[in-house]
């Protein structure tokens, strides 16, 4: 496998985009080629060299991920607390309730500990060591933080949480993203059970 860099000729490449539910700010697409010439001086590095190319972004990617589902859990969070803050039930601000209180906090816990497995494996990766068990947890531990943040800030706002208005719905649908991509979540359980434990390969 070899990578190339090269012109987006619309006549012999087709592009479809791909609707989603959520990230909206990035286009997927589906790319139909045929016959598209690739000149050599278009190819990135050595021939046959690219899929050893591809592997080398996997923890970068990974990192980044874990650093994007962070950057999710920890808005929908500050969305129920200052709603929280504002609701009055019977008299009371419902952020008095440790039924509210209690999922929030716990929430900001595994948000912080899945920030520190990923800080720890960008700190590995730019020392120019091995990351991927590093890398790989912190973006499994960030991904399933993101979810039970978005699903417990949902939760917070009650009956106005399918609402638009307070962003909590989308990032619950935005939560789902890390948990899938790149790698699903039961794959990096397979490689840490591997890697971390020597435990025998399952696939």
């Amino acid at each position: 496998m070899s990578l190339f860099y090269t012109e987006l000729d619309r006549a012999r490449v087709e592009v479809r985009a791909i609707e989603k539910m959520g990230r909206h700010a990035v286009d997927s697409n589906m790319l139909f080629i045929d016959g598209l010439a690739d000149p050599e001086q278009d190819r990135i590095g050595a021939e046959g060299d690219g899929f050893r190319m591809i592997l080398h972004g996997f923890n970068p990617e990974r990192i980044l991920i874990g650093a994007e589902a962070v950057g999710i859990g920890r808005a929908a969070l500050r969305k129920a607390a200052s709603y929280a803050n504002e609701r009055s039930v019977f008299g009371r601000r419902i952020a008095q309730n440790q039924a509210i209180q209690h999922p929030l906090a716990n929430c900001w816990m595994q948000l912080e500990a899945a920030h520190l497995m990923a800080l720890k494996a960008a700190a590995l990766y730019d020392a120019g060591e091995e990351c991927g068990l590093e890398a790989n947890s912190g973006k499994y531990l960030a991904a399933e933080a993101a979810i039970e943040a978005c699903e417990v800030a949902v939760f917070t706002l009650g009956g106005m949480d399918y609402s638009a208005e307070y962003h909590v719905e989308r990032y619950l649908r935005e939560s789902f993203i890390p948990r899938i991509v790149p790698v699903t979540r039961h794959m990096v359980l397979n490689f840490v059970a591997e890697k971390a434990l020597g435990l025998p390969r399952s696939y």
